[in-house]
């Protein structure tokens, strides 16, 4: 696609559901589930709890909300809560929300596709041997599509999306209605045993098993530029089709949930236990379940989309590798989306693609943004003129207070399970962050003083050659094409003294070229680098500044068999890269069928 083609792949708001929201929503598969494994622990008095967390939740999903929509307004260009942050309280807060959010970005690809695969093992129990298999041939299938562009990425997505929602949404209403009309759901289970007392941490931690479903709101916010003009109004109205969306489809599996009395397990989560009790083996039953385990594998997407704009910002403030703001050829980040690829399928082959043990990973950071971004608006707002501004501060401080509070709790209650993993990893990601800047400050540094030009004398060449052949005399005749004869040196290294064609060179090289110097060197170590760096120096001394190597570079037809040549020439660049006063070049031999 050409540069001129982008303004053609923005998102409308109904793409960009599939794009950037399939996180938040996917997360109503698993976010009731979590809630209920916690709370299950304290039995029926533990489970009376699940209905004021999950209304905590919802809650707090709309505080998140309503201070992310006027980030998206503030700051139309992107970046979220790194932008944010780093604009308003500094560039250490802000290189800490960045970290935190990569880190969210990578768990969610894992813990997603992991989530969609146990979905699907749940199906056809004799894939689970392949398990880790399949993750890793979903997160590449997913790298694929969304190489493929923004806007075929966010297309390919809808139609589950909206299935998912719609059939789930179905499900739900059905269900209300046989309870409005005294024909209610059967109770599936009765509540075990308790195994542990009722307190205040079981139920904190329940609340931060449930707050797995507020990830992914933030990542509208971080890709603002990718949605169609008006870009901030299309996507603040994004958000919120998102957050109502999310919002009453988490409200309502909690609550139908709890009135079957729901035990979720491995093999059937809370949705599949309603589907169960409200229309067992019915079309609306398997289109649920179906379109779940669909959702959760596509969910990974929103940090496909996330991740790369998020490095693609930071790397033009020169916090990180220059490339990543590269668009590829289908002006997707590329990059980005292959990095965040490869680290997923790392993290899930070190897990084994174990949803439960990757959780306790989850949701830390992302909360740790939401936080380092209210506050950085709040700031913001302190020193804005705007109308309604002090309206506007208030709902960010509340955003602030809350998300930090609800940050401190995901961290305590997650800090053994693995949490302190991410609490390591964000400061050390930071560090890096900052390091990663001081090097394009000192390399800009050193670029811009251009020195004065000056008159430079004829080139002084060698030449390191196996043997008098088509490929070493292309490389002399290019070197007698940048300086004299009397200035070119070939050099050949001796290093098997029984080798009929190394007696014979001198004489074969004098008649093949008498006005070229052929300095035979032998080498007792067989080593072929060194005598060549010491001819270098010996022309140093002489009073050349600058001496210019020349490489016979010989190319075969086919790619596969260039391992078969040039190990030597190979050897001679990565050796003399970093040689001061050395220009290395090659000169390229094609060999013909």
């Amino acid at each position: 696609m050409p540069s001129s083609a982008q303004q053609h792949e923005r998102l409308s708001k109904t793409a960009g559901i599939g794009a950037f929201g399939l996180d938040a929503l996917s997360s109503v598969a698993y976010g009731p589930d979590e809630i209920l494994y916690v709370l299950l622990l304290a039995g029926t008095a533990g489970v009376a709890f699940d209905l004021p967390i999950a209304a905590g939740i919802a809650l707090l999903l709309a505080i998140v909300v309503l201070s992310y929509r006027q980030t998206i307004h503030a700051y139309p260009n992107g970046g979220g809560s790194f932008t944010v942050a780093s604009r308003n309280l500094g560039r250490t807060p802000g290189l800490v929300a960045a970290g935190s959010l990569m880190v969210d970005y990578l768990t969610t690809v894992a813990v997603s596709v992991s989530a969609g695969v146990a979905a699907l093992i749940a199906f056809v129990p004799a894939i689970n041997p392949y398990r880790v298999v399949i993750d890793v041939v979903a997160i590449l299938l997913l790298m694929v599509i969304n190489l493929r562009g923004v806007r075929e990425a966010g297309a390919a997505f809808i139609l589950p999306t909206y299935v998912f929602v719609l059939s789930l949404a179905a499900l739900l209403l059905i269900a209300a209605f046989r309870i409005a009309t005294g024909n209610p759901p059967h109770q599936l289970h009765t509540i075990p045993s308790a195994t542990e007392g009722l307190s205040v941490f079981l139920v904190l931690r329940a609340f931060a098993g449930g707050c797995t479903a507020m990830t992914g709101v933030e990542a509208i916010a971080n890709g603002v530029p990718a949605f169609e003009p008006p870009e901030s109004q299309n996507a603040a109205r994004t958000l919120t089709i998102l957050a109502c969306l999310l919002g009453a489809l988490f409200l309502g599996v909690a609550v139908l949930g709890r009135s079957i009395g729901a035990v979720p397990t491995d093999q059937s989560n809370v949705i599949a236990q309603i589907g169960e009790a409200t229309a067992p083996n019915s079309p609306l039953f398997y289109i649920v379940q179906i379109s779940s385990a669909a959702i959760l594998l596509l969910a990974a997407n929103t940090s496909f989309n996330g991740f790369p704009r998020l490095a693609a910002v930071m790397s033009r403030d020169d916090y990180f590798p220059h490339q990543f703001s590269h668009r590829g050829l289908k002006l997707a980040y590329s990059n980005g989306i292959i990095v965040i690829g490869v680290l997923a399928i790392a993290l899930v082959i070190v897990f084994g693609g174990n949803t439960h043990a990757l959780i306790p990973l989850y949701a830390v950071g992302v909360f740790i943004c939401f936080t380092l971004s209210q506050s950085g608006m709040v700031v913001h707002w302190l020193h804005s003129k705007e109308q309604r501004r002090h309206f506007k501060l208030a709902i960010n401080a509340v955003g602030a207070v809350t998300t930090g509070a609800v940050a401190i709790i995901v961290a305590s209650t997650k800090f053994l399970e693995g949490a302190w993993i991410v609490l390591l990893l964000v400061p050390l990601l930071a560090l890096n962050f900052w390091a990663i800047h001081r090097h394009y400050a000192h390399a800009r540094k050193q670029l811009a003083s251009v020195p004065k030009r000056h008159r430079v004398g004829k080139q002084r060449v060698i030449v390191p050659i196996q043997d008098l052949n088509a490929a070493s005399a292309a490389a002399v005749e290019y070197a007698l094409s940048i300086t004299t004869a009397s200035r070119i040196t070939a050099v050949h290294v001796r290093v098997d003294s029984d080798d009929p064609r190394d007696a014979s060179l001198p004489e074969r090289w004098k008649h093949w070229s008498p006005d070229v110097e052929l300095r035979v060197i032998t080498s007792p170590y067989r080593e072929l680098i060194s005598p060549v760096i010491a001819e270098i120096e010996r022309c140093h001394r002489e009073g050349d500044p600058t001496v210019t190597v020349v490489l016979p570079d010989i190319l075969p037809r086919a790619w596969y068999q260039t391992v078969l040549h040039n190990q030597s020439e190979l050897a001679f660049k990565l050796a003399l890269l970093h040689h001061p006063g050395v220009v290395v070049t090659s000169v390229p031999f094609q060999l013909r069928e």
